[in-house]
């Protein structure tokens, strides 16, 4: 079982130290410390292809197509050939024979 993660509070002025400290660095009180349970709140679970767990796939026919901005390079057929441009965001891998 994991250790519980605490820290503590100055009941004064409200300064958070991770260990408790007979006198407020903040506020200069003394013994005005009381420690306070940190609570983790989970992230949303997800399944191996970064899926929320519980969600549930739709056939590819009811995929709403969403037309993406392009930037044209100027080179005609480099352009036609990534379908009228670069896809902002996307990454282009040209390989082919040297020379």
């Amino acid at each position: 079982m994991a250790k519980a993660k605490t820290h503590f509070v100055c009941q004064s002025c409200g300064y958070q130290a991770p260990k408790w400290l007979g006198r407020c660095p903040g506020c200069q009180e003394w013994n005005t410390f009381v420690e306070e349970r940190i609570i983790e709140e989970k992230p949303a679970e997800r399944d191996l292809l970064g899926l929320e767990a519980g969600a549930e796939p739709i056939p590819i026919t009811e995929v709403v197509p969403e037309e993406r901005g392009r930037l044209q390079i100027g080179i005609g057929e480099f352009d036609r050939v990534l379908g009228g441009g670069i896809v902002f965001g996307s990454l282009v891998l040209v390989g082919g024979d040297p020379g």
